[in-house]
């Protein structure tokens, strides 16, 4: 991966477009590391884009009540969230 200047904004908001939670971070970090301090207060649904994709965080947060939605990548395969 090669250089990335800046910062990336990472947000939280509810159905009414109220912000929940923010948090700013460098531009090299990955975008799933602040996602589990963003959403620990939160319960319901949580969706994200294809850079947010991981397994283990959706494991991580259904743990936490919250159902972490994001469109599969082509190249997976199908799988259903165990309860």
């Amino acid at each position: 991966m090669g250089w990335f200047y800046g910062f990336k904004l990472h947000l939280i908001v509810n159905h009414h477009g109220d912000i929940l939670a923010l948090k700013v971070t460098p531009g090299n970090v990955d975008d799933r590391e602040p996602v589990r301090e963003l959403s620990k207060e939160l319960t319901g649904s949580l969706y994200g884009d294809k850079g947010y994709l991981s397994q283990e965080l959706a494991d991580d947060l259904a743990q936490t009540s919250v159902t972490f939605i994001t469109k599969k990548r082509r190249n997976m395969k199908a799988y259903m969230q165990s309860e």
